[in-house]
C-alpha cells in the first residue's frame, strides 16, 4: 500500500505518528510505503521550520505541549510515548533551558518536530518505509485504483491514500487589502506586504527611520513587533521594577500600530496550572445546553452563551471568594449556584451578592475584548495614557496567576471551553444565521482576543517600545487608507484627534481567514475544479444558508465531499482547509497526560488508512 501525507506540520506530523504507533502494534500483513510530502521542511512544515528567528516565540507554554500521543513510559522514545516539548526541551539544551512554564520560540518546537520524525523512522516495522518527498503537490486526480499527484518540480506520485494537512496558505486579497495593495503598485516608493507569518513577510524591505503602519494588534502583530526591533538588533532589558527598558539599535522602524480595539492581545496569566490539568465544567455543557434549547436547532446567542457566561462568572466569583475568605466558602457558593442551575441559567451574580460580593465589578466580555469602546480622545497623548494603564492593569491581573486571579481564571474557562463548542458548533451545529453572526461575528473575535494572549513579556515589550517612542497606537476603530493627496498611507483613529500619520509601509499583521473559494494555491484550485474539494453550507431548516468557506468533509475520519455529495473515501483533510466546517482547526499540538481533539482526529485517519495492511486492530487507550 502507498500512503501520501501533504503537508507535514503539526497536524500532518500527528498523523504519522498515529500511523506509526499502530503499525507498530500489530503485524503488517502488506509492504507500505508512507511519503511524507511539504514544500518546505519535512517534519516541520513552513510555520515552525527550524530556520526562523528565535525571536518568534510561541503563545502556550512548553510544560502544556506534546507531539506525542503518549507519556514517557520508562522506555525509549516512540510512537505513542514520548517526552513533551518541555521535557525534550530540558534534556535537549539544558544550559538554555528557562525552566517549567516557558514559552519555547517556534523554531525550538520545530527541532522539537524533527526530533519526532527521527523517533518515527527509527521504530517503523520493517515492511514499512517513510519516504521524505520536498515539493509542492499543485494537483491531485483520482485515477482507477488510487491517486495521482502532480509536483510542481516535474515528478509524479501515485498513492493508495492521501492526507491532505495542508495548513495555511496565503488567500486571495479582498476589500481593503486589495485597495491598499493596489494603491502601493502605483506608487514604487510604497510597501503593501500583506498577511502571512511573519517569518515569511518582508519585512526587511521597510527602511531604518522610517515610519511602518501595522494593520492587527494579534498574535502576528507581536511577531511583527519583534521583527522590526529584537530583529533590527535592539535589546529589551530589566528596568529593575518588574518591567523592560528598551536600547535602540538605530535600525529600526516607527511602528504605528492599530485595530478595532487598540489593545494589544492581553496576556495569558502566568501559568499555575499542571500540564495534565483538565477543566470539569459545572455549567457549561453540551447535555445542559441541548436539554434547556429552545429550537430546533441552536442557537448560539440564546441557547450557549448564557451558559459560557454562567461559568465564567462561577470561576470568577469562586476565585474571588476563595481570595478573600478560603476555599471552604467559595465550595458553599459553587454548590448553590449548581442547584440553581436545576431550573435554568443560574443568576451567578445575584448568588454571589449574597455572598457579600455585591461591589465585585461584573465580567463583560465585550468591555474586556473592547476597551475604549465610545470613548473619545482629545490628542495621542491622551490615548496612550489610557493605553497604558490598560496595560499595566492586564499585566498586574497576568503576573497574579490563571489560578489566584479572578479575571485571569475567569477568562481561562473560554480557553478550556473549545471542545464543548466544538461538540455544539461543527458540523452546522448551529442555525446558518447563528453561525454566520452570533458564532463567528460575535463570539470568535472575543474568544480569539481573550483566551489566545501571548506571554506577559510581550505586553511589557509593548509598554517598553510606547515609552522610547519607537511604537505609536493609533487608537480605536484605526483606519488604513491610501491618502491620493500625499501618495502615502494614512493611519488614524476617528476617536484620537490629530492622530492622523502618513506612512510608506503597511503591515497587515492579521491572520488570514482560510476560505476554499478564495485560496489561490494550484492544489485547491484543482481540487476545487474537480468537484473533488467542495465549500461546505450549512442548511437551515427554513430555508436559510450559509455557505463557509471551510472544506466539505464527513465526521471522523474526515472524507471530502465532492460535488455530487459522495465522500471520497481515499481521501482524507484535517485542519486549516476545513475551518468553518469544524472551529478552531488551526491549534497546533496536543497536551501530554491526555488526547485532545488534535490526538483524537489523527489517530481517527491513522485507524482508517492502516486498517487494510494490519493483521488485527490496533489498541488504543484514549486519554493516556
Amino acid at each position: 500500500m502507498k500512503v501520501a501525507i501533504v503537508g507535514s506540520g503539526p497536524r500532518g506530523l500527528s498523523v504519522l505518528e498515529r500511523m506509526a504507533a499502530r503499525l507498530a502494534a500489530s503485524p503488517v500483513d502488506e509492504a507500505t510505503d508512507i511519503y511524507l510530502i511539504d514544500s518546505h521542511q519535512i517534519g516541520s512544515g513552513r510555520i515552525w521550520r527550524t530556520d526562523q528567528p528565535e525571536w518568534f516565540l510561541m503563545n502556550t507554554v512548553a510544560d502544556e505541549v506534546s507531539a506525542f500521543s503518549g507519556q514517557p513510559d520508562g522506555g525509549p522514545a516512540r510512537p505513542g510515548a514520548g517526552p513533551s516539548l518541555a521535557q525534550w526541551w530540558s534534556a535537549e539544551e539544558p544550559a538554555k533551558y528557562p525552566g517549567p512554564n516557558s514559552y519555547a520560540p517556534r523554531a525550538l518546537h520545530g527541532r522539537y518536530m524533527q526530533f519526532i520524525l527521527r523517533t518515527i523512522e527509527e521504530n517503523l516495522p520493517e515492511n514499512v518505509r517513510l519516504i521524505p518527498v520536498k515539493a509542492t503537490v499543485d494537483a491531485l486526480t483520482r485515477t482507477a485504483d488510487g491517486y495521482h499527484l502532480t509536483l510542481r518540480e516535474g515528478a509524479h506520485l501515485t498513492a493508495d491514500r492521501v492526507v491532505l494537512t495542508t495548513g495555511h496558505t496565503t488567500p486571495e486579497l479582498t476589500g481593503n487589502q486589495r485597495r491598499l495593495a493596489a494603491f502601493a503598485e502605483q506608487h514604487p516608493q510604497l510597501r503593501y506586504i500583506a498577511g502571512d507569518s511573519a517569518a515569511d513577510m518582508p519585512l526587511d524591505s521597510a527602511p531604518a527611520g522610517s515610519t511602518v503602519g501595522v494593520l492587527g494588534l494579534g498574535l502576528s502583530f507581536y511577531d511583527v513587533m519583534a521583527a522590526l526591533t529584537e530583529g533590527r538588533g535592539g535589546i529589551f532589558e530589566d528596568d529593575g521594577n518588574g518591567g523592560l527598558v528598551y536600547r535602540p539599535s538605530g535600525d529600526e522602524p516607527v511602528i504605528v500600530a492599530g485595530s478595532r480595539s487598540a489593545m494589544p492581545l492581553p496576556a495569558r496569566g502566568r501559568n499555575q496550572k499542571h500540564h495534565d490539568y483538565r477543566y470539569d465544567h459545572a455549567l457549561f455543557t453540551t447535555e445542559r445546553i441541548l436539554a434547556h434549547s429552545r429550537h430546533g436547532e441552536i442557537s448560539f446567542a440564546d441557547d450557549a452563551v448564557p451558559w459560557l457566561l454562567a461559568e465564567v462568572e462561577l470561576v470568577y466569583y469562586a476565585t474571588t471568594l476563595t481570595s478573600r475568605y478560603g476555599p471552604g466558602k467559595s465550595a458553599a457558593f459553587e454548590a448553590e449556584v449548581v442547584a440553581a442551575a436545576e431550573a435554568g441559567v443560574p443568576d451567578v451574580v445575584a448568588i454571589a451578592a449574597g455572598y457579600g460580593l455585591d461591589d465585585v465589578p461584573r465580567i463583560d466580555l465585550d468591555g474586556q475584548a473592547r476597551p475604549f469602546a465610545g470613548r473619545h480622545f482629545d490628542s495621542p497623548e491622551h490615548f496612550e495614557r489610557a493605553l497604558t494603564d490598560a496595560l499595566a492593569a492586564d499585566l498586574a491581573h497576568a503576573e497574579a496567576g490563571n489560578v489566584d486571579d479572578p479575571l485571569k481564571a475567569a477568562l481561562d474557562v473560554i480557553r478550556d471551553s473549545r471542545a464543548v463548542i466544538r461538540a455544539l458548533v461543527d458540523f452546522a451545529g448551529l442555525t446558518p444565521t447563528s453561525h454566520r453572526e452570533d458564532f463567528l461575528g460575535w463570539y470568535v473575535p472575543r474568544s480569539s482576543f481573550l483566551a489566545a494572549g501571548p506571554p506577559r513579556s510581550r505586553l511589557q515589550q509593548v509598554t517598553a517600545l510606547l515609552d522610547c517612542g519607537l511604537l505609536r497606537i493609533a487608537g480605536p476603530d484605526t483606519r488604513f487608507l491610501p491618502d491620493a493627496a500625499s501618495g502615502r498611507f494614512a493611519v488614524h483613529s476617528p476617536y484620537v484627534a490629530g492622530s492622523k500619520v502618513l506612512v510608506d509601509t503597511v503591515v497587515d499583521a492579521r491572520i488570514p481567514t482560510p476560505d476554499v473559494r478564495l485560496d489561490p494555491h494550484p492544489l485547491t484550485r484543482s481540487l476545487r475544479e474537480q468537484g473533488i474539494w467542495t465549500s461546505y453550507v450549512n442548511h437551515g431548516a427554513d430555508g436559510d444558508r450559509f455557505d463557509t468557506g471551510g472544506v466539505a468533509v464527513t465526521e471522523a475520519p474526515f472524507h471530502p465531499v465532492d460535488n455530487a455529495g459522495t465522500p471520497d473515501e481515499g481521501l482524507y483533510v484535517l485542519g486549516i482547509p476545513t475551518e468553518h466546517t469544524r472551529w478552531f482547526m488551526q491549534g497546533g499540538s496536543s497536551r501530554p497526560g491526555f488526547w485532545t481533539d488534535f490526538v483524537q482526529n489523527a489517530d481517527a485517519i491513522a485507524a482508517d488508512v492502516t486498517a487494510p495492511v494490519l493483521a488485527t486492530s490496533a489498541p488504543v487507550q484514549l486519554g493516556v
